[in-house]
Order: structure tokens, then sequence, then C-alpha cells
């Protein structure tokens, strides 16, 4: 693994590659679900991620808090949570936006958590603000995704977008990019990934693009 890599995750404690195998990307498997928020006046305010991380890395997460077999709560994992979401600004927190073609600056984190579900899965939960609260029009366009292909993301298979307090006749709608699945992805050598061209954006190419479009 680079370097670079390895400095990148390890920055952020849950998403760090020291506790993944170094024979193939990605390591790191999340399932995501975006909000996307509305002010009342119309404009997008908001997007607010949520997302689950693989069986093996969440039982890597939870190591050491959980104790006779209980979840670990909130407020244990209240400073990972912080250490994550603070980390992951170097990252544009892997959410990029554009609308009508123009770039979308995003704000400083807010209302983060990280919880252990019942099924024994981590999940992080955080908003990120727009800069510039905007109307979307027919244009506004994001993806969820690591350039490095690190972290696979993919959008949960129900429910992956939801518009909150969003005007009548808004709408949504996900252009998948057919990404791999997980054997597929295994099945690549690590040399496959590092002979990428650093303009390559491996994970843009294979994530899925979200459209919101209102009158």
């Amino acid at each position: 693994m680079r370097a670079s890599r390895r400095l990148k995750f390890g920055v952020a404690a849950l998403l760090l590659g020291a506790a993944a195998p170094a024979s193939a990307h990605p390591h790191v498997w999340v399932t995501a679900h975006e909000d996307v928020i509305f002010q009342p006046d119309g404009k997008i305010a908001a997007i607010r991620n949520s997302w689950v991380f693989d069986d093996m890395y969440s039982a890597f997460a939870v190591q050491g808090l959980a104790k006779d077999g209980q979840l670990a709560t909130k407020e244990q994992l209240a400073p990972l949570a912080k250490t994550n979401v603070e980390s992951l600004a170097e990252f544009g927190y892997f959410t990029f936006a554009k609308n009508a073609g123009a770039k979308i600056d995003f704000g400083p984190p807010k209302d983060y958590s990280l919880e252990e579900r019942p099924d024994k899965l981590v999940e992080l939960s955080f908003t990120v603000p727009l800069k510039d609260p905007l109307i979307p029009g027919r244009a506004f366009i994001f993806s969820v995704y690591d350039p490095t292909f690190f972290v696979d993301f993919s959008l949960a298979k129900t429910n992956p977008v939801s518009l909150l307090s969003a005007p009548k006749g808004c709408s949504i709608g996900v252009l998948g990019a057919n990404p791999l699945d997980v054997q597929d992805a295994k099945q690549l050598s690590e040399a496959f990934y590092q002979n990428l061209s650093p303009g390559a954006n491996f994970g843009m190419k294979l994530a899925d693009r979200v459209i919101v479009a209102c009158p």
C-alpha cells in the first residue's frame, strides 16, 4: 500500500488501512444512504451521509469497547466520530456535488455520530452543509465515492436517497455505473490500482450519480 494511503486512513481512525489486508483493493465496503435537506425557501441546504461499514471493519472499530456482548454506545464512539469527520475534511468528505456544471463547496460537518447497530455493523452519520444554499433547478448532481477506490461506496438497494422538506414537484434519479461487486473487486490485484494514472479517478468512474430536479 502506498505510504500516502496509509497516512490517509491512519488519520481517520475508522477509515484506516491498518486492519485491512494489503493484497487487493478496495479494503473497506460501505453501504450509503443519502438525505438531501432543503430549507423552507426551497434551496438545498445540506447533504446528510449515513454510511454502514462492512462486518470486518465494524468489528475493528468497536474492538475493546463493547462489554459482555453489549453494543458499543454513541457516547463510547463519540471521540472516534469526531476524529473521522474532522479527518475526512481533507478528502472532501467523499461527497462531491455540482450544480449546472459548477462545483459545490461544503462547510464543516455537523450533527455527526457513530453507532453500532443491532446487526453489529457500525454506521457513521454526519451532515455536510452547502457553503451557499441554492435552488437546484434540474441540474444538481452529487456522488459519494473515494477517488482512490480504497473504500468502495455503494448506495443502499432500498430507498438510497431521500429528499427532506423538498418543495412540491422535486424528484430524484439515480444513475448507476455498474460498479464491481465485492468478489470482482477482490480479484483485481493491488498492482492494477497502483498503476492507475493520478488522473484516473477510478472511484468516480464506478460511483452512482444522484440527480435532484425541481420545477
